[in-house]
């Protein structure tokens, strides 16, 4: 017998629109309860009603809804028919439980939204379609309840009908289904009801048997994000996590990311039975072919549709925290498997979660939507939301209280101002350290300043080692003898190494004069690119604003590279700016070109 397709969706309505209602009538009539829940219910009081029973008992299930009569919390209520199976998210209506409803939408392929006909179209429905529309729901059922009221009258009906629809369309939502109901009676609910005879479509519970389920345009691209690894003794290493999107079987050739590199899986297990194939959403423990570096935080993916890996990235984030958004402040970004340490860089716009209007904006409070530009120390890698709702999406944690502050979806890269998208980094999300070297004057500090500018307005992460600035701060007290030179460039070389190591361009500009130091910070940071900015020494002393060469010369001070300490030029550097004869963007642009090839950039990302 054929495994049955498993269906989930989310219910939201207004205040006393009967959504508890509905949805215990629903799980009644589809038979998808016990009788020792109904002969509970049974015996509940009823306001209003004799003989009947109260259906909303079924879902509103915690004392504190009971004696509220509202749904304050997400009940996960499970069922299946002949033909599917479900898992039904009854989440709250109000304002204040935003943070529920969008936990419920989360995970929800369509949204069954409850309307009371005598109201018609309210800011709380409007808002309800929102928020299940930024979560990525395009999939809507509108119960128009409460038909009792109007006498099963059908012009009534076709006037919600024809304001949610005018609605639906200013957000690009393909018509949803519209199905008349009274749930106390269980019209149109499981079947089709007699007292709407000028209604000829399906009941809910049919549409819901038979609608197509959405699916992701990376649902079956292999996402296997590793939670811990296993190292049993004697063993190969085995790798685990939740296969978040596709499906894979041993063979099959995976992407390991960051590192970047291809190998093969051989094995799958789930539990210690080995399996011939796995799919979403399993968790499992998979072999690899070849012997590498995987730890957790990694993913194992289709080589053929890779994900993208950037270090900023802008995404629509539901604040859910009663302290507001603070830009530059440092959180933690939950992504898969892992965090990464981040800053919210800049609001772009408030999301008016009743219109998707957007606003100039500089925070967030409580319950509000907006869109963001989040800079990462480590670049995250990801799909976006609308092609994978589990490597688009991330959770923000406040590092101090480990409170979970807000909820993102992620857009795609970083978008600048002008428009522009930036493409800022490499598949495998490493630095690179530029260290420029020459004599004193030579021009590296004017190039790296012009340079910094330009990687930085692109939206590169990058950082400046000057040497001076150096000699100031960190080496403050270090001497000019040789010794003392090579531990300044020693020191220069193990920050930019930490910086490299986290994803960031590095500039260093330090005269460095011996060649045996510089080619040991060379092996030690491996992404390493040298620039020998070079013009002669006459040349030099002509530009020396600092005075330097002029005070050498009088005997002033002494161990001055060029002078009475020697240089020692690169032997064979990846660039050589000739400052005596090019002009600066001349030498810019020769650094730049360097850079791409280095990692692996497209032209048009710089």
């Amino acid at each position: 017998m054929a495994e049955l397709e498993l269906l989930r969706f989310l219910t939201a309505g207004s205040v006393d629109d009967g959504k508890s209602t509905l949805i215990g009538r629903l799980l009644h009539d589809a038979k998808g309860i016990y009788e020792d829940q109904m002969e509970s219910i049974r015996r509940e009081p009823v306001a209003g009603r004799v003989n009947g029973v109260d259906f909303s008992l079924l879902t509103d299930g915690l004392l504190a809804e009971r004696e509220q009569g509202i749904t304050i919390d997400v009940a996960y209520r499970y069922f299946s028919t002949e033909r599917r199976k479900f898992i039904i998210a009854d989440t709250p209506g109000h304002e204040q439980y935003t943070r529920n409803m969008a936990t419920g939408a989360s995970t929800a392929s369509l949204a069954v939204l409850l309307m009371d006909v005598r109201k018609g179209i309210l800011p709380q429905t409007c808002r309800h379609m929102v928020i299940a529309w930024l979560l990525g729901i395009r999939a809507f059922a509108v119960a128009v309840n409460k038909m009792d009221t109007v006498q099963f009258r059908e012009e009534p009906f076709r006037q919600v009908v024809k304001d949610f629809t005018q609605f639906a369309s200013r957000l690009g939502c393909p018509k949803p289904f519209f199905v008349p109901t009274c749930s106390l009676d269980g019209d149109n609910i499981a079947r089709r009801s007699t007292r709407t005879p000028w209604f000829d479509e399906p009941s809910l519970l049919e549409h819901l048997e038979t609608i197509p389920i959405p699916v992701n345009s990376s649902g079956n691209v292999l996402r296997l994000p590793v939670q811990f690894v296993l190292r049993p003794p004697g063993g190969s290493r085995r790798y685990a996590g939740q296969i978040a999107s596709g499906a894979v079987q041993p063979g099959d050739p995976v992407l390991v990311l960051p590192a970047g590199l291809t190998t093969r899986i051989t094995s799958i297990r789930v539990g210690e039975e080995e399996f011939e194939s796995a799919s979403s959403p399993l968790a499992v423990t998979v072999t690899l072919e070849d012997d590498i570096d995987v730890g957790r935080g990694d993913v194992l993916v289709d080589p053929r549709r890779p994900p993208v890996a950037r270090h900023r990235i802008r995404a629509t984030l539901l604040w859910m925290n009663a302290q507001p958004l603070r830009t530059s402040h440092p959180y933690l970004i939950k992504h898969t498997t892992r965090y990464v340490c981040a800053t919210i860089a800049r609001v772009c716009a408030l999301i008016d979660p009743t219109t998707l209007e957007r606003r100039p904006a500089e925070a967030l409070a409580l319950n509000e939507f907006g869109e963001v530009e989040v800079e990462l120390r480590q670049a995250l890698i990801f799909d976006p939301y609308s092609e994978n709702r589990v490597t688009g999406a991330f959770i923000v944690v406040e590092p101090l209280s480990n409170e979970t502050v807000a909820t993102g979806m992620i857009e795609g890269d970083s978008v600048s101002e002008s428009g522009e998208r930036l493409k800022i980094e490499q598949t495998a999300g490493l630095g690179l350290t530029v260290w420029f070297t020459g004599l004193s004057s030579a021009g590296k500090s004017t190039i790296c300043q012009a340079l910094y500018e330009k990687l930085w307005a692109q939206g590169h992460k990058v950082e400046w080692l000057d040497g001076d600035a150096v000699r100031r701060h960190l080496s403050k007290g270090l001497g000019f003898s040789k010794e003392d030179r090579d531990e300044n460039v020693r020191r220069i070389g193990f920050v930019a190494e930490l910086l490299t190591r986290n994803g960031v361009i590095v500039l260093v500009s330090a005269i460095s004069p011996y060649a045996a130091v510089r080619d040991e910070i060379r092996k030690r940071i491996g992404n390493f690119l040298e620039v020998f900015v070079h013009a002669p020494l006459d040349v030099c002393e002509q530009r020396d604003l600092k005075g330097i060469y002029r005070r050498a010369r009088a005997g002033e001070i002494r161990n001055v590279t060029g002078v009475d300490d020697p240089y020692e030029a690169p032997t064979a550097p990846e660039v050589e700016c000739r400052t005596d004869r090019e002009a600066v963007a001349e030498s810019v642009a020769k650094v730049l070109s360097a850079i791409q090839h280095m990692l692996r950039l497209p032209t048009d990302q710089l």
